[in-house]
């Protein structure tokens, strides 16, 4: 399995306003650095719960019909966009949407045939034969989880003020314990 990002979030789950006023910075000489920063801390903490925080699309590649039910990975799930399978020939086919169930409510969300459906009988493609495409994340940022943003917060501060990778004379996991300890609670475990 593999996953690409498709279309990336249009926001972020802090403003440069609020990041600005946890760093306590004036003006707008340091705005490029602050919001580079912010996407950074948004990624981490979004790799590291294996979640979208906000509205996303990916695609999930499979080199074979999956079994049932399929958890998709990057929750929470939104909806499941298109399953497409290309067969030995290279004709790719949209796989009709009344023929699988999204269960969006659970975490990670799932994929199940509907009663009575089965895949379709025919030889894939040997490499990435199917392809889900799926839109994740909480949606805007006012649902992203508080600890999540107080997480971003810790290491959007920690990064600004060492610029650096490494610092001098100094042996200290706070910033890591303290970042992961936010996280832990809603970290899924990869599907």
């Amino acid at each position: 399995m593999s996953l690409k990002l498709i279309t990336p979030p249009t926001q972020e789950p802090i403003t440069l306003q609020e990041a600005k006023n946890h760093l306590r910075v004036d003006g707008t000489d340091e705005d490029t650095l602050i919001a580079s920063l912010i996407t950074a801390a948004r990624e981490y903490c979004e790799g590291f719960q294996n979640r979208a925080y906000l509205t996303q699309t990916w695609e999930m590649t499979l080199d074979s019909f999956p079994d049932m039910p399929l958890k998709i990975p990057k929750p929470p799930l939104q909806a499941v966009d298109t399953i497409k399978y290309t067969d030995q020939d290279g004709v790719e086919t949209v796989f009709d949407a009344a023929n699988y169930v999204v269960d969006a409510d659970s975490e990670p969300g799932r994929i199940a045939l509907g009663s009575g459906v089965s895949w379709p009988k025919v030889t894939l493609k040997p490499i990435g034969g199917v392809k889900i495409r799926f839109t994740a994340g909480y949606g805007e940022a006012s649902a992203v989880p508080m600890m999540v943003k107080q997480a971003m917060l810790l290491l959007i501060g920690h990064w600004y003020e060492h610029r650096e990778a490494v610092l001098s004379g100094t042996i200290t996991k706070e910033i890591e314990f303290a970042v992961h300890a936010l996280l832990w609670t809603n970290r899924v475990v990869p599907v």
